[in-house]
């Protein structure tokens, strides 16, 4: 049953996404920031924790996971450092995320074959 709830709510997202750009003016990059903002706000008023138990990786691995990612980092690094960590928390709480997606990106560069573009 977790499959399923990972499927439907991470296909809905998705189909979120596909509706924004074909239906607005709105660019991809407009909609990924917003997905992000939307994952904060959401996490902020404690209603992405609720989806995160019910679909896992449908709700972590979206960008709206990233943005719950940083809200639950700025909220521990409050609790442990105050208001320094509102600096300090998003880092730290996405530090893991944005490591794989650099050395992913490297490993990535190194094996395939660069070329002109035609």
């Amino acid at each position: 049953m977790q499959y399923l709830n990972a499927f439907l709510l991470g296909g809905l997202l998705c189909a979120i996404g596909q509706i924004l750009i074909d239906r607005t003016m709105l660019t991809p990059a407009r909609i990924l920031v917003a997905y992000v903002v939307a994952g904060v706000l959401l996490s902020a008023v404690g209603l992405y924790e609720p989806l995160v138990k019910w679909a896992g990786a449908g709700a972590t691995v979206p960008l709206t996971g990233f943005g719950h990612s940083l809200a639950a980092g700025v909220k521990k690094a409050v609790g442990q450092d105050g208001w320094l960590g509102i600096f300090t928390g998003g880092i730290s709480g996405t530090a893991g995320g944005i490591t794989a997606a650099v050395v992913m990106a490297f490993l990535a560069a190194i094996l395939s074959k660069p070329g002109e573009k035609h």
